[in-house]
Order: C-alpha cells, then structure tokens, then sequence
C-alpha cells in the first residue's frame, strides 16, 4: 500500500469531530483500532477511567480526555497493596495529560476473603473497586467507566478482570482488539512517558497464595523494592516474600545489575531491618506468575 492510499485510507475513516492522528506513523490496522477507541470514548460523552497508572489505563485516559475533553476523570484507587511510589507516579501522569484526577480510598485488607489470598484472590480487591467507582460515577453524573485492559489480558487467569466486568465496566483497547505491544506503540507515538513500563501488579501479587496478606508483610515488600531500586536502578523487579525468605526478582537483561559484592552486601544487610532472615537473588529472573504452585516446602520456610 502507497504512503498516498494509506494516508488518504486513514483521512476517510476518522470520524468528525476527532482528533487528527495522521501525523503519529501509525499501521492503518492501528489506526483503526484507536479511531475505534476514540469513537467509543466519544459516544459515552462523560468518561471516568479506572486510573492505575501503568500504561495501559495512561493511554486510556489520554484518549479519554482527547476523545471527551474535561468530560473524562481519571480515578485512582489509594490501598494498602498499592506501593507509594506508584500513587505519586499516577498523580504526575495525570497532571501531564491534563486530565481532572481523583484518588479514592479502598482497603482490601478489611475484606477477609482476600486476606486468605486465594488463587482468586483479585476478584475480591476489583470487586471493592468497582462498586467505589459505580458509587462515584452516580454522584458526579452517570459517567461510564472504563479501564485499561487490552486484548492480551483476556486470555489466562483474570479473575480481576471478570469482577470489573460484572459490574459494567468497559475495556475499550480490549474491544478495539488492542494488543500490548501496540498499547506502547502508540503511547510512544503519543509522547507517553511510561510507554515503556513494566507491568506493576499489586504488592500482594509478592506472596504465594495460601499466606495470609497483612499490612506488615506489604509495607516489608515495599520496603525492600524500594532500597533494591535505589541501590541498582533496576527497572523490572519483584521482591517474592516466602515468610522469612526474600526472593529478588529482576528482569533477564538486569541481573548483571546485581554482579557486584559491595551490592550484595548492602541489599544483605538490610535484610534483617527489612523483616527477612535471608534473602536470595533468583538466576532464573523475573517471570510472570512465578508464585503459582509454590511448593509447600518453599511456603513454609518461616
């Protein structure tokens, strides 16, 4: 297809009163998929974005607000398994896009069902937040409420994402066919600047499902995560809480981050400050869902 069709191919497709994307580089593919995206946005007129700050739900509130202007809010859920750093990063993100901002309070840990942590344990921590935000959405003005899962996040184990789905919650990249690598694309293209994030899922996620989740366990996860980055500028990393083993993990290409004894001596001697007896780098490095089907042996290390 010529520069010239294409270009003429995207021009058609916009619907009026959109904003003009022909100057980003995008697919024509992509581009369908954000005009759809932003034709979705406009038609709800008041949008309210369950706001994480990742850069999912980044790309999805800048959509928002290009699609609805100051008709879109963003909201941010403040809990205890959410780290600080991460609420502050959110709060800038927002100011950045110019998007109106609200943090909400929620507190998973009152709700015995996720202490217990269970395999399917997110269903109840998006079950708190999506009725908070349906209770917000009525008293602003019937915004619909729309989140940041994309096409990919369909697939495996949700349970998160089918509690927000139960209550009504849209996921227009998801439903554009959106797929992570071109969530960053475009958040590149649109000068994002977390297009290239790692994934944060809550501090909870640290901990093998069976151990009880409690505030000292979550603020010792954070604790830890936060010395370890300041120490090596290491960008993926999760610290795997075993009771009073920590395990580090950091993503493939940043384990030689952690090539250097001084390092490691400062990372070990933090460790009893930090609530561990030992604390261990993994070889392996980061994968997702590495905390599935933890062994019992491996849980009750204490």
């Amino acid at each position: 297809m010529s520069n010239v069709t294409s270009h003429k191919m995207l021009t058609e497709e916009r619907p009026r009163g959109l904003p003009p994307l022909e100057g980003l580089g995008l697919s024509p593919e992509l581009y369908a998929k954000v005009t759809r995206v932003l034709t979705e946005l406009k038609n709800y007129q008041k949008v309210m974005v369950a706001f994480s700050g990742g850069v999912d739900s980044t790309l999805v509130a800048l959509l928002a607000k290009m699609a609805v202007h100051d008709n879109a809010i963003a909201v941010t859920a403040d809990s205890p398994s959410l780290p600080t750093l991460e609420l502050k990063e959110a709060k800038q993100l927002a100011e950045r896009i110019g998007i109106k901002h609200i943090v909400i309070k929620t507190d998973e840990l009152q709700d015995p069902n996720y202490v217990a942590n269970p395999a399917n344990r997110c269903y109840f921590c998006k079950k708190e937040l999506g009725e908070k935000l349906l209770d917000l959405a009525k008293e602003l003005g019937d915004y619909t409420i729309v989140d940041g899962t994309n096409a990919e996040d369909l697939h495996g184990h949700r349970p998160g994402a089918a509690a927000l789905a139960e209550k009504g919650i849209r996921k227009p990249l998801a439903e554009a066919g959106m797929m992570k690598d071109e969530v960053r694309q475009l958040a590149m293209s649109l000068d994002l600047p977390n297009h290239d994030k790692p994934s944060m899922p809550c501090l909870s996620s640290r901990v093998a499902y069976g151990e009880m989740i409690t505030p000292e366990r979550l603020l010792r996860i954070e604790r830890a995560e936060t010395l370890i980055r300041a120490l090596t500028g290491v960008k993926e990393l999760r610290v795997r809480d075993h009771g009073s083993v920590a395990r580090i993990e950091v993503g493939p290409l940043e384990r030689s981050l952690f090539f250097d004894e001084q390092l490691l001596d400062k990372i070990s001697n933090a460790r009893r400050e930090l609530g561990y007896v030992y604390v261990t780098l993994d070889m392996t490095g980061y994968r997702s869902g590495s905390m599935h089907g933890i062994s019992p042996s491996m849980r009750d290390l204490k």
